[in-house]
């Protein structure tokens, strides 16, 4: 059997996952090319943590990306961030047509799992209205950002870190080329605004934008109704933005008012909010904040962004399956309806698994990097503790997210390979993996007589 015959016989999920593998391969190389370096060097073990956090769209750094990597090594790390932002199949399938050539049945159904949540016909055009999105928010949002600094810097330097941060944050990224982030912009309105908006366009999905864009545009006789997905999706999302902006704002009262400036206090819980479900820039420190606002954090970022985005985590979804669910059997239902929909029972078993599972892994890999600490006596310089900082990365990589403690710049060979496993295992996707990694074949089942046992 060819190359090219066992290619065509992948699972989807085992064909995206090759995609992103490849993907970080070839960016890990062109990264440990001496241009690619202000001093021409970069350890074997940074350059692959730096490709995967690009093209996971994590943010995660173990380097500075604004002092270590030259110009050339930036435009690849920017590079990576739009494959990886876009996914590696629309990229694919985008350059098939482009050429003329057919796409196989498993790469039409890589895309339809990645970008659809019914059955299309014109994948295609989905294809090409994510394309044609993608580059007309970043197109705008860079304009934007251009004027914001072209206050301070030259032109040229204005458009070009305008054009990263642009990409950068739609794609929801979180790599910056300043080494404090945008916490220097914390009361700017202009970025922050600007910021915000990018964020949201990218991790709302782009099912729910084709979706949104296909309602705007048919007239009133043929307009349809939005899908349950969308309506849960925005809903959710506005209901996380608000209650994270909320706690933060109480949360961490005291030195948002010690910060003496009215724009900071009503901007940084926004876009504090917004950023930490899996963009990754940050407008405060974010080893200064209490445990509690730390809690709220870990918990924006295990859910994270939107199926079809470019953001990692359970998903909005997930979290509104997972609060329905749980309403309708205190209630004594057995089925989960939204807007007048009843949800598949398959649907909310398989939410509840991801749940379940991706609670495990992180489990799993928090444990693994807490003994990888405990064997070499390594001690982090964070005064929070080993246990709240591991895992406030772990769940960071697995959102796909980018805020940091501090921790990742300090970690071991060990520390880098585990999280290097979570930012993957969260842009590809727990049940995505796991069909890799077990197989997506039907099993028969055998099923015994019933017999009750107590829970609770």
């Amino acid at each position: 059997m060819n190359f090219r015959h066992r290619i065509v016989r992948m699972h989807p999920a085992a064909l995206v996952l090759a995609g992103f593998l490849t993907a970080i391969a070839a960016g890990t190389l062109l990264l440990k090319l001496p241009a690619a370096s202000q001093s021409g060097y970069i350890a074997w073990m940074d350059a692959l943590f730096t490709a995967t956090s690009a093209v996971c769209v994590t943010g995660l750094v173990v380097v500075d990306t604004g002092s270590h990597f030259s110009m050339f090594g930036q435009s690849i790390i920017l590079f990576l961030i739009q494959i990886g932002g876009l996914g590696v199949m629309t990229i694919s399938v985008g350059m098939f047509r482009w050429i003329g050539r057919m796409i196989s049945f498993r790469q039409r159904m890589a895309m339809q799992d990645l970008l659809s949540h019914t059955p299309r016909e014109d994948i295609f055009g989905l294809v090409k209205s994510v394309f044609l999105f993608t580059i007309a928010v970043e197109a705008v949002g860079a304009l934007l950002l251009t004027v914001h600094w072209s206050r301070e810097l030259p032109l040229g330097s204005a458009v070009y870190t305008a054009v990263f941060h642009s990409v950068s944050a739609f794609c929801n990224a979180g790599f910056a080329l300043f080494s404090d982030s945008m916490t220097r912009y914390g009361g700017d309105l202009l970025l922050n605004v600007v910021m915000c908006v990018l964020i949201v366009a990218g991790g709302i999905g782009f099912p729910v934008l084709y979706d949104l864009r296909s309602w705007m545009t048919e007239g009133r006789k043929k307009r349809q109704r939005l899908s349950v997905q969308t309506r849960v999706v925005l809903l959710t999302t506005m209901v996380l933005i608000a209650g994270g902006a909320s706690l933060f704002a109480f949360l961490e009262r005291e030195s948002l008012t010690a910060s003496g400036s009215m724009s900071h206090r009503i901007l940084a819980p926004l876009f504090q909010s917004i950023t930490c479900r899996t963009a990754g820039f940050n407008t405060v420190d974010i080893a200064s904040l209490k445990d509690a606002t730390l809690a709220v954090f870990l918990f924006l970022m295990f859910f994270g962004a939107s199926p079809g985005s470019c953001g990692g985590g359970v998903k909005t979804t997930t979290l509104a399956l997972l609060a329905v669910f749980t309403v309708s059997r205190i209630r004594g239902r057995h089925r989960v309806n939204l807007f007048r929909k009843t949800i598949p029972v398959e649907t909310v078993t398989r939410s509840v698994s991801l749940i379940l599972v991706s609670l495990t892994i992180i489990g799993v890999v928090l444990f693994m990097l807490l003994l990888g600490d405990s064997a070499s006596g390594h001690n982090l310089s964070c005064p929070r503790g080993a246990f709240l900082t591991y895992l406030f990365e772990t769940v960071s990589a697995f959102g796909t997210v980018g805020l940091s403690m501090g921790a990742t710049p300090e970690l071991d060979t060990w520390g880098k390979f585990w999280i290097i496993f979570m930012m993957i295992v969260g842009r590809v996707g727990v049940l995505a993996f796991s069909y890799v990694i077990v197989g997506a074949g039907m099993s028969v089942e055998v099923e015994y007589a019933e017999e009750n046992m107590m829970i609770g």
